[in-house]
């Protein structure tokens, strides 16, 4: 494209967004569309001559919008709800500009050491003490997977065998163990899949009646794992469940993690934003001892997917997990810099930051308390108008922006209640299991959503 096309075209789409931004009710908030359809409309072949963007807008309102399950509709309330905030999505137009890949300092400087900056100014917000480095990864899966790669390492610290080296394998290797509670993320299970841990690897401990994790439970787990010869090594405690948002005792498990020299990691993706609020900080009492921590700004903070914030306090760690560098990638700068590579699986990097940068400089963080505070307040205002109604029953504790709750008849009529809402497009709630029983959940988490909303959400739902 020339310039002035450039120009012409990037004015178009900017006003689509706008428009899209202004008026997302005008969809279906979840598509209706069957699977295949959106192939059956697309030509089977490329095209060999350029078309004219006039046809890719024209397919674009036609074909992928009916597509979508619309994210920053403000009726989504399903699963964690995120927010393409307007200055988040400027940073990713100038991301996607710049295309720069931030693997080394050198490749780029703005991009490194903006990262450091912003994930410093994030780490002050939420309350975590200067001992945790911080590093952008695209989501929480891959926040716990580096967690638990670093882990895995430390195990050379005490034994002298470099898994780095000589792998989880071989003569005189134990069998190792991870816990975390029954309501920890899949992410945990995965990773120990793709260490090498095994999904048996995994222990999954039991939790109280406020769906925590039963300390006690853990320690007993740990003390048989080692009366069998299996090796324990890490622990993950969760700031935010991903059924109900439930706040595991962080401090009380660090106190086993230290008993037995085993490394913690937090994963705080959700709720870990709710600490920016002076009144919330409790949240993440005790996570200042965890060796690793991880919160999603795509979450709560307005952030367009996908930016997931991990914090390590042992970063050595990390480094010696994944640091390789062929002579092609040497630099002058050594150590002097922060070359983010050494740190992380991947090698290339997206300049994630620049957006995160702009959200915290338009809103301030007095702005983004502002939106956390709406968000937990709508979800109590829903908690309440259930309560009233006899037919329904709250199953967990409302403790942010997230309602856990099911018809009394049971589970085929609360299946049925989830079909018919989902069904109308007018609101779109999500499900889980909770003792057993199958749970409805609606999560307020999209700046867009109002009480307007949630009213309108609550009359499609009791009817």
């Amino acid at each position: 494209m020339t310039s002035d096309e450039f120009k012409e075209w990037g004015y178009r789409f900017v006003d689509w967004a706008a428009d899209y931004l202004s008026h997302p009710e005008r969809y279906a908030v979840l598509s209706k569309v069957k699977p295949g359809d959106i192939r059956k409309q697309l030509p089977p072949t490329p095209p060999e001559e350029p078309e004219s963007f006039e046809l890719v807008l024209r397919d674009l309102d036609q074909i992928i919008v009916p597509g979508l399950t619309h994210w920053n509709h403000p009726a989504f309330l399903a699963y964690f709800p995120t927010t393409g905030a307007e200055p988040g999505i400027f940073g990713e137009m100038l991301t996607a500009a710049f295309n720069v890949n931030g693997m080394l300092w050198r490749t780029a400087p703005a991009a490194t050491e903006l990262e450091d900056h912003v994930l410093d100014w994030l780490r002050q917000m939420i309350g975590l003490p200067e001992s945790f480095k911080g590093m952008i990864c695209d989501t929480a899966s891959m926040s716990t997977f580096h967690a638990l790669a670093a882990a895995r390492e430390r195990i050379g610290e005490t034994s002298g065998r470099s898994v780095r080296d000589e792998g989880i394998c071989g003569p005189n290797s134990p069998t190792l163990r991870i816990y975390a509670s029954e309501e920890a993320h899949s992410s945990v299970e995965k990773s120990a899949m793709a260490l090498g841990i095994g999904r048996r690897g995994l222990a999954k401990i039991a939790t109280d009646s406020g769906f925590r994790m039963d300390v006690r439970a853990l320690e007993a787990a740990i003390e048989k794992d080692r009366r069998q010869g299996v090796r324990p090594f890490a622990v993950v405690a969760t700031v935010g469940t991903t059924s109900t948002t439930s706040v595991d005792p962080v401090g009380p498990i660090a106190d086993v993690c230290d008993k037995y020299q085993l490394w913690l990691h937090v994963d705080a993706a959700y709720a870990g934003s709710a600490a920016i609020i002076p009144e919330l900080k409790y949240v993440l009492d005790g996570c200042e001892r965890a060796d690793s921590f991880v919160v999603n700004p795509h979450k709560w903070l307005l952030t367009p997917m996908d930016f997931s914030a991990f914090y390590c306090r042992r970063p050595e760690m990390l480094k010696r997990a994944f640091s390789l560098t062929p002579d092609y990638l040497k630099t002058a700068e050594g150590d002097s810099v922060t070359n983010t590579m050494d740190y992380s699986l991947q090698l290339g990097r997206r300049f994630r930051a620049l957006k995160l940068w702009m959200i915290i400089r338009h809103y301030g963080v007095e702005g983004l308390r502002t939106t956390i505070r709406e968000h937990i307040r709508l979800a109590k205002l829903f908690a309440v108008m259930l309560e009233k109604d006899a037919r329904f029953e709250v199953i967990a504790p409302v403790l942010f922006s997230t309602v856990c709750f099911r018809l009394k008849a049971g589970d085929a009529e609360t299946q049925a209640m989830l079909d018919r809402v989902n069904g109308s497009g007018e609101v779109f709630i999500s499900h889980t299991t909770l003792n057993g029983r199958l749970t409805a959940r609606l999560a307020v988490g999209n700046a867009r959503t109002t009480e307007e909303h949630i009213l309108s959400a609550w009359k499609v739902i009791a009817e």
